[in-house]
């Protein structure tokens, strides 16, 4: 299936700028490279550069990089994921209206995940509606909580359930101020389930979930890289799966 230039134009512009404007560069390309599951070396390969190239960038130890090398660089990451069929063009397509910061990952499972396999993955604890029969999930995206409450208007957040609404919606940076289930009970868009990580939810975030029915997961891995590290396993099991095979729970994950 063909991507659509004025897609891959707007992503393009999109991926750029946020590079440019970002004050550290280097860990936006590092973020938008894995987004992609592109790995340095064949990124470098494809920019015809060493791969101690990419790794200086996106460890900070060279300069931020100019205009044309953030164009090779884009230029090589959708052209890698043209070559593997434009999945990901696609599937970032659909937040292009989004402040894509306030976007961590977003996959769709090739076959649909059981919960309990999600929660084992995460080490998460359903705390809310653990009663109701909500078997699997299709996908799931990871969002930073703070950034979308201040950023997302309420069509943006529509939109950070990519091609279904049948997946868990994860919030990471939780404030204090304002519970991330306020954006989902606002919503007519409803998640199959929604994940807390890093912080417990409080009682009354817990209510708001009974109220819309929604299981709550609280998932206590300790940091945003490891949550998105075993989120990015579980759907690379699913995918070797895909046959129509269930999909087995995945290894215990180290902390």
């Amino acid at each position: 299936m063909s991507v659509s230039p004025s897609v891959r134009e707007v992503l393009a512009r999109r991926i750029a700028g946020e590079v440019i404007l970002s004050n550290k560069p280097g860990a936006t390309m590092r973020k938008w490279r894995e987004l992609f599951g592109v790995s340095q070396t064949t990124l470098s390969d494809k920019m015809m550069l060493s791969p101690s190239v990419i790794s200086d960038y996106e460890s900070g130890r060279r300069k931020s990089p100019g205009t044309r090398f953030v164009r090779r660089f884009v230029w090589a990451l959708l052209k890698i994921d043209e070559e593997r069929g434009g999945r990901f063009i696609r599937e970032f397509a659909k937040l292009t209206s989004s402040p894509s910061m306030a976007v961590i990952d977003l996959r769709e499972f090739p076959i649909p995940v059981r919960v309990e396999y999600l929660c084992k993955a995460i080490k998460g604890e359903v705390v809310a509606c653990s009663s109701l029969n909500v078997r699997d999930v299709l996908g799931y995206t990871v969002v930073d909580s703070k950034k979308t409450i201040e950023t997302l208007s309420g069509f943006e957040y529509s939109q950070l359930f990519g091609a279904t609404t049948e997946r868990a919606l994860v919030f990471t940076n939780i404030g204090n101020e304002n519970s991330p289930m306020m954006l989902v009970r606002m919503s007519s868009l409803k998640p199959k389930v929604v994940v807390f990580h890093g912080v417990k939810p409080d009682e009354y975030s817990i209510r708001l979930a009974e109220y819309d029915r929604i299981p709550l997961i609280y998932s206590a891995l300790p940091t945003i890289e490891q949550l998105v590290k075993s989120l990015r396993k579980l759907y690379r099991i699913a995918l070797r799966r895909k046959l129509g095979k269930a999909v087995r729970p995945p290894p215990k994950v180290s902390t």
